[in-house]
Order: C-alpha cells, then structure tokens, then sequence
C-alpha cells in the first residue's frame, strides 16, 4: 500500500469517527431537549450522575480483563456517554463544552509531554514521570517542593480514589514516609484495639462515632493486607463474586424463591453451592 493510500484511508477512518462522535452529540443533545426530550434525562444533574460514571468505569475495566473486544467497545461507548451528558449539562448552563473539554485535555498532553512536542530531551522513563511533576505543579502555581508534600499526596488519593484503593496508597505513602510499625505483631495488636473500640461503639455511642470506629477497623484491615502483601480490593471484588456465584448455585438447587426458605434451609443450599462450586 503507497503512503498516498494509507493516508486516505487514514483520514477516511479520521472523518468516521468525528461524525460518530458528532451524531453521539446530537442524541445526547435531543435527549436534553425540552422540545420532546426524554424526561429521565432532562432530570439529570453533574451530582445525579456521578455514580453512573464511576459505574461505568468500573465496567469498563472489567470489559477489558474479560479480554473481549466487543465488550470493551460497548463499555468506553458507556463511558464516552457520561463524558458527553456532563458536557451537554455544562453548555446548558453556559460553562463549558465538549470542546472544551477536548482542547483542554489535547493541550495539557502537549504541555506534559515537551519529549513529543517539544526538543526536550529525556533517556528513561523516570524522566518522563519527573517531567511531568513539574509542569503539572506549574499549572497548578504549586512548587515541586509543595506539590511532592506526603499531605497534599495523600488529600489527592483520599479525595479522588475509591476508598479501598485510596487506603492502600495512603498506608503505602505513609510507610515510605516512617508511618510504619515495626514488626506485624504491631498491626495485629492495632487490629484488636480498634475491633475493641468498635464494639464499645456499637453498644454506647452515636453513629457518627461508630461510622469513625469501623473506618479505623478497615484500615488496619488495608494495612494488614499491606503487610502481607495482598491487595484488598482484589480481595473483596474476589469475595463479592463468590457469593454472589453460590447464591446463584443456591437458585439452580432450589424449588422456590429463597425468601420463602427458612434461615437453617438457606445454611443448608449454601453448604450444598459451597460444595458444588468447590468440584468445578
């Protein structure tokens, strides 16, 4: 194939996309419309729809560890939509758009990357990441002292990262810092003391200081799984999907729904699942 060719057939493939993006703009704009709308989108809000989008990117990674192309194009396309629907939100109310939002993330990977687009130079990939700390401090008036802070670190993981992700990185940080015991004796011994003071909670004091209490429960928890180097939110996902596969096997054992079974018949299809799954 000529270069002549390959660019034509490039930029053939360049126009199909912008038009599929641009149709997908239009859908979502006539969903919003007022003028014969869809009601469920036109109640939705930036705040109404921050769980579908951490929803979807969860489906997303998912889509791409089952490995399956046709899945992970249908979840980015899931994805892509959030990113579109904020964006109609957002023109609505005259404060940005979705160009906006494209020409900003296109410049900020021009800044970030003086390598590409620039005549910096840089030999490795720690470069690369150092490079990058800078320029992102400069855009935020931060200095690379202030911006490399284990506090302003660790704000970002707490605010931006789900909480079972954030808590590792935090526990990890806060380690490498000198927040660390000395031995696993010690986190062991920490592990009783905030399970005591959770009970104490739970019998004597309001939810809020309960709430608190198993929150200290679940880091230690984290840091536990830290130290034995195991990672705790592969190891819930992990727990969430066996019982939700031996409620399944319960459903297939079962001649009725599994509201109507007494709590000793629920024990016992469990045990029978537990058993089934465990051959297989």
């Amino acid at each position: 194939m000529t270069q002549e060719s390959n660019q034509f057939n490039q930029n053939q493939s360049h126009g199909a996309t912008l038009a599929a993006v641009q149709q997908l703009i239009n859908v979502v704009a006539q969903l919003r419309s007022p003028d014969g709308g869809c009601p469920w989108d036109l109640a939705q809000t930036p705040e109404t729809l921050t769980p579908y989008v951490i929803e979807e990117a969860y489906e997303v990674v998912d889509a791409i560890k089952s490995g399956d192309p046709n899945a992970i194009a249908e979840e980015l396309g899931d994805l892509l939509l959030q990113v579109v629907l904020q964006a109609q939100i957002a023109s609505e109310k005259g404060k940005f758009s979705l160009t906006e939002v494209a020409q900003g993330i296109t410049q900020k990977l021009i800044r970030r990357h003086p390598h590409v687009f620039g005549d910096v130079q840089v030999n490795s990939v720690e470069q690369v990441r150092q490079n990058w700390e800078e320029i992102k401090a400069q855009e935020k008036g931060e200095s690379v002292e202030d911006s490399q802070k284990l506090s302003t670190k660790l704000s970002r993981y707490a605010r931006t990262l789900p909480p079972l992700m954030a808590g590792m990185k935090i526990s990890e940080k806060a380690a490498a810092a000198g927040f660390e015991w000395e031995n696993i004796d010690g986190v062991w011994a920490k592990f009783d003391e905030e399970l005591a003071e959770l009970k104490q909670a739970i019998a004597h004091e309001p939810l809020a200081a309960q709430q608190a209490e198993i929150g200290d429960l679940l880091f230690v928890v984290i840091n536990l799984a830290r130290w034995y180097n195991l990672d705790p939110s592969a190891a819930l996902q992990g727990t969430n999907q066996r019982f939700v596969q031996r409620l399944f096997q319960m459903e297939a054992f079962a001649d009725r729904p599994l509201s109507d079974y007494t709590l000793e018949e629920l024990e016992n299809l469990w045990q029978q699942a537990k058993a089934r799954l465990a051959k297989d």
